[in-house]
């Protein structure tokens, strides 16, 4: 078997009339033995343990849950063990009743592809009842106010005690009109002594005017008739700007 340079290459097929000589040979999973092309499936060589990996899964008919069977344990063992621990006889109505169109007579399921839910009251309803009028849709709900409360608490205040209700309310105003009338006696002396210290600020400028006129003299020039304070300005001015000459 093989060659010389190989001598491994290549196994016998485990098939007892085969016995064909195959130098890429298939190894089964289960009863690891080697087998040819012809004979690599389980079925081909009868192979005592190709049924372990087989998956068989029973629905349950009070849950319409799935249970997987084990190969190597007996069903019945199985089957109560499901129903002891984790059969839910509820789940059935989940799994197995269709949701449908809530409008009457219409037997539509509602599935994920045809559910539309109204914007309005909130519901699921098929494509052909999804529009308002088409469902008798209730319409929006009315968002509670979030003065609500106030209102409540005024009203139980006002039938508990009708009478205290009405002396706040007038001392309330009382107490308006004596803050008003201290507000306007406010402005009015505030505009007073305003009035008063314009008057003092005019009377000051007008003596502190009649004190510098009485001190300060003032030259003027015969030809341009500009004023100096100083009389070497003026003559400066005279040369600069009239050639020395003061002659109108």
């Amino acid at each position: 078997m093989g060659t010389p340079e190989f001598p491994d290459l290549g196994k016998h097929c485990s098939v007892d009339y085969c016995k064909q000589i195959d130098f890429l040979p298939f190894t089964c999973d289960r009863c690891i033995q080697v087998f040819c092309l012809e004979h690599r499936s389980y079925m081909k060589h009868n192979c005592p343990k190709g049924n372990r990996g087989d998956l068989t899964v029973v629905i349950c008919p009070l849950c319409a849950k799935g249970v997987r069977l084990n190969p190597d344990e007996d069903p019945n063992i199985t089957w109560e063990k499901h129903v002891n621990t984790d059969c839910d006889p509820s789940n059935y109505e989940k799994v197995v009743k269709k949701k449908k169109c809530p409008v009457p007579r219409c037997r539509e399921s509602l599935t994920f592809s045809n559910t539309i839910k109204c914007r309005d009251c909130g519901v699921d309803h098929c494509l052909k009842h999804r529009f308002g009028p088409d469902h008798s849709c209730s319409g929006p709900k009315k968002p509670e106010s979030s003065f609500s409360f106030i209102g409540g608490f005024l009203s139980t205040n006002t039938k508990e005690a009708p009478a205290t209700s009405s002396s706040r309310w007038s001392s309330l105003l009382a107490s308006a009109e004596a803050s008003i009338s201290k507000l306007g006696n406010d402005i009015s002396q505030k505009l007073q002594f305003g009035s008063g210290s314009d008057g003092n600020l005019e009377k000051r400028q007008e003596r502190n005017g009649k004190q510098s006129s009485g001190k300060v003299t003032v030259d003027v020039c015969p030809k341009c008739s500009r004023g100096f304070r100083d009389p070497v300005d003026l003559l400066k001015h005279i040369d600069r700007d009239h050639r020395g000459t003061s002659k109108a």
